[in-house]
């Protein structure tokens, strides 16, 4: 990747930029090819980017057997390099995975699209992988295969007219599944909510603001208290907690899923009230210990030793709603954190808050299931309206 810097000449500000182009085989030194005298970064960066290209394409063509493992390792580099997020990262190494598994040794060019469509089609029947992880497999693969028709070492993409397998559902399970297994009804809520402070008042708190915010358990966790605004009663949602690791103290903040997810939500008095007690509670505990307390001011930071004041792990959330839940045996759902989501989007409906302003809180312009949730609980108020129209039409036709 060019590294690009302005200096000053006596004709005025310059640009310059460095590409690192290896080793040298016959020397050993470091192969360095410096391009200097643009008047503007675009121009150096164009430059850059056309003798990078050149570069690589004369690389390529010496090792015109390049395998797709190699392939795959040369994208994933320059793809790294661009404006995603170190979860999107690991999230493609992840599916660069599935793809070696079928054609890691193969040499690109050998790889044909009956191969990549029976690659998908084994994703699906036998490794049982869900559409939307196969998807992301697919993505990855064409843009592996993109780079390699850039680089003239195909000439058809395999992925081409690829399809990802469909999901074959039974009339038995479109009958039993119902949209109502993915939120708890009000009084749900209100057994849980109970139930969940016999657990501890801190998972209490944690349970209750994400019923009553909307806000994923990832941007819950990595709230800080300069984020809430108790005079305007507001929550500010900038960030996203990320631990792919479960370490402790190496956990990441990240910007949240999109930037529609970068939001202020307007809170009640109840909320208000239940984070001010957490937020004293959790200052007695400071004036306890001392040093020993991280404090980096998260709202949610553990109360427990060893680790005060760290960011509990998502997964320890989701252990202890479903611990939680199995003290409940009216509630028989299989729910996550994440449904506390989704019974927000319909106590939000039931109340007559339209899906724009849903979907504005909750931080998303398109979401499926909530969408779903929407539709399911303001379906009376549409027989209602559907019954006023009648009304009106009859009223007419009589007078």
């Amino acid at each position: 990747m060019a590294r690009f810097q302005k200096y000053d000449t006596k004709k005025g500000e310059r640009w310059m930029f460095v590409i690192e182009n290896g080793i040298d085989p016959q020397t050993g030194a470091r192969q360095r090819i410096v391009r200097r005298g643009f008047k503007k970064k675009k121009d150096a960066q164009d430059a850059a980017t056309e003798l990078e290209y050149q570069l690589g394409k004369r690389k390529m063509n010496l090792k015109n057997d390049i395998t797709f493992e190699e392939m795959a390792d040369e994208w994933l580099e320059i793809y790294s390099e661009t404006k995603v997020k170190i979860s999107t990262i690991r999230v493609r190494k992840h599916e660069i995975g599935h793809l070696n598994s079928y054609f890691a040794k193969y040499k690109i060019k050998d790889i044909t699209k009956r191969m990549y469509q029976n690659a998908l089609n084994d994703l699906k029947k036998n490794k049982k992988l869900a559409h939307n992880t196969i998807s992301g497999i697919h993505s990855t693969g064409k843009m592996i295969f993109k780079r390699a028709m850039e680089q003239d070492l195909l000439l058809v993409d395999p992925t081409e007219y690829a399809y990802i397998p469909g999901d074959k559902t039974t009339v038995e399970e479109i009958e039993n599944t119902s949209i109502e297994d993915k939120y708890l009804e009000k009084h749900e809520l209100n057994l849980f909510l109970e139930k969940a402070k016999e657990f501890g008042k801190d998972y209490y708190v944690m349970f209750f603001t994400l019923a009553w915010t909307g806000l994923r358990v990832g941007e819950l966790l990595a709230l800080k208290w300069k984020d809430i605004d108790f005079q305007e009663r507001t929550i500010i949602v900038t960030k996203t907690y990320y631990n792919p690791t479960n370490s402790t103290k190496k956990f990441q903040l990240l910007p949240p899923k999109t930037k529609k997810s970068i939001r202020t939500i307007d809170i009640e008095d109840e909320v208000i009230e239940v984070l001010k007690k957490h937020q004293l509670k959790q200052k007695e505990l400071k004036l306890q210990i001392g040093n020993d307390y991280y404090d980096e001011g998260f709202v949610f930071g553990r109360l427990n030793p060893p680790y005060y004041g760290y960011p509990h792990f998502i997964k320890t959330v989701e252990l202890r709603m479903e611990k939680i839940l199995k003290h409940i045996p009216s509630i028989t759902k299989k729910l996550t954190p994440h449904s506390l989501r989704h019974t927000h989007t319909s106590l939000l409906a039931e109340a007559g808050v339209d899906l724009l302003q849903i979907m504005e809180r909750l931080g998303h312009a398109d979401e499926e299931t909530t969408t779903q949730v929407y539709l399911h609980i303001t379906k009376e108020r549409k027989k209602e309206a559907s019954r006023k129209f009648a009304e009106l039409m009859r009223s007419v036709k009589n007078s």
